[in-house]
């Protein structure tokens, strides 16, 4: 909502002149969100009042074009100054909704209009331009550009200081109201709060003298009270249809975002910003009998005022007349009773209607309004009779309008709930103490009538009643917030609770850090995918009909409607992100995840209801436990384009099934178990180009390159690769080794081996391993070879073998027996032969 400073400040008891940034600091220091404060202008220089003399109209231009003789009173002498008539300027102006006679506001040469645009005379048209006619945007008004600005004649004279007269010099705050601040719509309740704030006295704009109902202005029934609650009417008569609405209203509908239409349209918008009560006027002639407040019966339509023809629905709440629907209720009024250019009768209405049915039309025709966003929110009940009041005396005072006697009330004002509160309940909230009187000082200050009196326990309470504008006020809770934001957010103390004792991290928790800094550190980049997937996805990864894993927990209120289901594996949402790089332009790409997949259970255990009055019991929270899904926690990876990238150093080399593997091991060596690699198949890899992974005779996951029919299918790049393990599924293995480096020099040496192209690439490693003994240190595989040289279905494997003892300089002779001890154990096993 925008509000001018001016118009907030009309409502504060003070003497103390507040500044735009003092005013929007304050509304932060009792929980409102200040988007923006702009200060209108910066203006300078000679801006004034101008009465338009005389009006050329230039034909020779394919565009309306005027030159307009302006009077601006006294001026320096210049060239079309007449000779005994007041001092004019010669202005061409492209507007056309001035006439002449009418007040204009002019920027003369040498003033500076906000945005740094300077005036100058100069000759465009083929005339001298000496000055401009300003519109409300130029000025900094707002955003009307349809027209200059014109001024009601009598309000001001030629040469008059515009920067004055149109208050150029003051800020407009605009603040983001949350949904439970209604009140918060209008400048009645930002004005209370700003006294709060302040803590100063407030002058309530709706502290108007109603009269009394003397009998009814009009005929109204309200079929259902719970969908109007209050309904009432006050009609004008004799009312000016041609009468111009005063520049001071007009200026602050402005600043405020709303555009002038006419007097009596103004009027009701004026009203609702001041009072935040929203309001309609009829054309009382227009009205065929009397008004029904009632739901629309199915087939009927009606024509809003915007001029769409709207088919109603039986939950719209309408106000109808003998012809049908008039107005769609707390919405927009309809075309048929439009106050118009020639409306001299006019019937105002202000009435409550309720939230929920609003806010549910509001959305059947997406047709937003100021009205239906505050009758959404809760209004007063208790100020429509002041509303109208204050409306129907602003039309009889700049209309000429005449306030018939009477006005229809129907329904009326419902109490709300009283809350009762421990009266020190704010301080223990906060853990302070307040000054004494604090909380029931607060709450009167927001409107509640309060009492306080001593429980059966010996405790002090407040009842509070809170006031017809406040429906968030419901429990004990929302009074405290009220005494907490009113006393200052910034009085909470803030100290850190202590720690308790304990251990730290469990085992499993510093296990997942250690592998998750692992893969960072081998260039993988994390990513936190949503959980949530399609059914057709495991359609697209090529899944069987019998795979478990298609076997998934549903959810009942999904974010998207499409992902329904919890995975119960991290690939989709992890390709959902490779595909997103992708699209970005991004090419060679390394993904990682550590988190948790759903797994159903084979027999669904119902879901206990637990109450909220207290903790629920060991057996209650068993029985929750035991109805939830199994949760084990995984890691995977995705890799895609060059693994090195291409550079001067080289063309790059790029990602392969075996990276995929690798990132396992990496897994496995910071999880601190050994992993054992070997041949699998299991959709969505490539048959080809899978490895299953396990930990001793348990399989823990798979890796390798993916299947191109799901490459395809997902739109991923070609030779595509992905890993995923089962974290969980690792035994947990307590590691907290102490590094001993050996200070002695290794021996260096290399094999290779040729053995059928048949036999595991790891399990040769393995047999090296156990054979080469404790001075073996290191083992690392750097080429296969195959070929006519070693033969039809053999291939060579060189590795690279590191020898050290931990006490000792190893001699030649030493590593070389230890060396021929692992090719010994790999013949026996494999046949392997020493290549030539």
């Amino acid at each position: 909502m925008r509000v001018p400073v001016s118009w907030l400040t009309e409502h504060l008891e003070t003497d103390e002149n507040y500044s735009a940034e003092q005013i929007a600091e304050a509304f932060v220091r009792v929980g409102l969100e200040v988007e923006e404060v702009t200060p209108l202008g910066p203006v300078t220089g000679p801006v004034v009042v101008g009465r338009v003399a005389e009006i050329e109209e230039l034909t020779e231009f394919k565009k309306p074009i005027r030159y307009c003789m302006v009077e601006v009173a006294e001026a320096d002498d210049h060239d079309d100054v007449i000779e005994g008539e007041p001092r004019v300027r010669g202005i061409v102006c492209g507007a056309t909704n001035f006439a002449e006679g009418d007040l204009v506001v002019v920027a003369l040469p040498g003033a500076v209009l906000p945005g740094g645009f300077s005036i100058a005379a100069r000759k465009t048209y083929g005339r001298v331009s000496n000055g401009m006619i300003c519109s409300a945007r130029e000025l900094g008004l707002g955003d009307e550009h349809s027209g200059i600005l014109v001024l009601p004649s009598g309000e001001a004279g030629a040469g008059d200081d515009a920067v004055e007269l149109l208050g150029l010099d003051e800020s407009v705050i605009e603040l983001s109201i949350t949904p439970d601040r209604g009140y918060a719509f209008s400048i009645r309740g930002l004005a209370r709060e700003l006294a709060c704030a302040f803590d100063i006295d407030y002058r309530d704009p709706a502290a108007i003298d109603a009269p009394g109902a003397e009998g009814d202005a009009f005929s109204v029934t309200v079929e259902h009270e719970t969908d109007c609650p209050r309904f009432v009417a006050r009609r004008v008569t004799g009312v000016d249809p041609t009468a111009p609405t005063p520049f001071w209203i007009r200026r602050r509908l402005m600043l405020a975002g709303v555009r002038s239409i006419s007097l009596a349209v103004d009027v009701t918008n004026y009203v609702m910003l001041e009072m935040g009560q929203p309001m309609h006027a009829f054309d009382t002639p227009s009205i065929k009998g009397g008004l029904v407040v009632r739901r629309a019966k199915p087939g009927e339509k009606l024509t809003t005022l915007d001029d769409t023809v709207r088919e109603l629905d039986p939950d719209d709440i309408v106000i109808a007349d003998e012809t049908g629907p008039v107005s769609l209720a707390g919405v927009m009024g309809g075309a048929s009773t439009e106050v118009n250019a020639d409306s001299t009768d006019i019937l105002l209405e202000a009435a409550v209607w309720d939230p929920a049915s609003i806010a549910r039309t509001v959305r059947r025709h997406k047709l937003p309004s100021e009205a239906s966003k505050r009758f959404e929110r809760h209004v007063d009940a208790n100020i429509p009779p002041m509303a109208l009041e204050r409306a129907a005396r602003l039309l009889r005072d700049f209309a000429d309008g005449s306030i018939k006697p009477g006005r229809t009330d129907e329904g009326g004002v419902t109490a709300l709930p009283t809350v009762t509160m421990q009266l020190g309940l704010p301080d223990r909230v906060a853990g302070t103490n307040y000054e004494r009187g604090a909380t029931v000082r607060r709450l009167q200050q927001i409107g509640c009538t309060t009492e306080v009196f001593t429980g059966d326990d010996g405790k002090s309470y407040v009842v509070a009643q809170p006031p017809t504008w406040r429906h968030d006020l419901a429990e004990p809770a929302d009074l405290v917030e009220e005494v907490l934001r009113l006393e200052g957010y910034d009085t909470i103390p803030t100290v850190l609770p202590a720690a308790r004792p304990g251990t730290g991290t469990t085992a499993s928790q510093r296990r997942r850090r250690s592998v998750g800094r692992a893969l960072a550190e081998a260039g993988y980049v994390e990513v936190l995918p949503f959980p949530f997937v399609a059914p057709s996805v495991w359609d697209s990864l090529g899944l069987a009909p019998e795979d478990s894993r298609r076997r998934t927990v549903s959810i009942v209120n999904p974010l998207e409607a499409e992902r329904s289901e919890l995975a119960t594996t991290l690939l989709p949402g992890l390709l959902d992100a490779l595909v997103r790089n992708v699209s970005r332009g991004m090419r060679d790409i390394a993904l990682f995840h550590i988190g948790q997949v759903t797994l159903p259970k084979a027999q669904q255990v119902p879901v206990p209801e637990v109450g909220v009055a207290g903790r629920p019991s060991d057996a209650e929270v068993a029985s929750l436990h035991a109805a939830l899904p199994q949760q084990p926690v995984h890691t995977a990876v995705v890799l895609t384009g060059n693994r090195e990238r291409a550079g001067w150093w080289g063309p790059g080399v790029r990602a392969s099934w075996s990276d995929a593997v690798r990132a396992a091991e990496i897994v496995a060596e910071a999880a601190g178990v050994e992993l054992t690699v070997k041949a699998g198949e299991l959709a969505p890899w490539h048959p080809g180009r899978c490895a299953q992974l396990l930990v001793g005779d348990l399989a823990v996951g798979y890796a390798g390159e993916l299947h191109p029919k799901v490459i395809d299918k997902l739109g991923l790049p070609a030779r595509t690769c992905a890993m995923e393990l089962k974290l969980d599924g690792l035994p947990l293995v307590e590691r907290r080794p102490a590094p001993s480096p050996s200070p002695y020099p290794p021996v260096l040496l290399d094999v290779a081996l040729v053995v059928d192209a048949t036999v595991p690439v790891a399990e040769v490693a393995d047999t090296l391993r156990g054979g080469g003994g404790d001075l073996l240190e290191e083992l690392n595989l750097f080429d296969v070879f195959t070929g006519e040289q070693v033969g039809e279905g053999k291939r060579s494997l060189a590795y690279s073998l590191r020898f050290r003892a931990p006490d000792r300089t190893l001699t030649v002779e030493e590593a070389t027996a230890a060396r021929d001890t692992a090719v010994a154990a790999a013949a026996s096993r494999f046949g392997a032969a020493l290549r030539a």
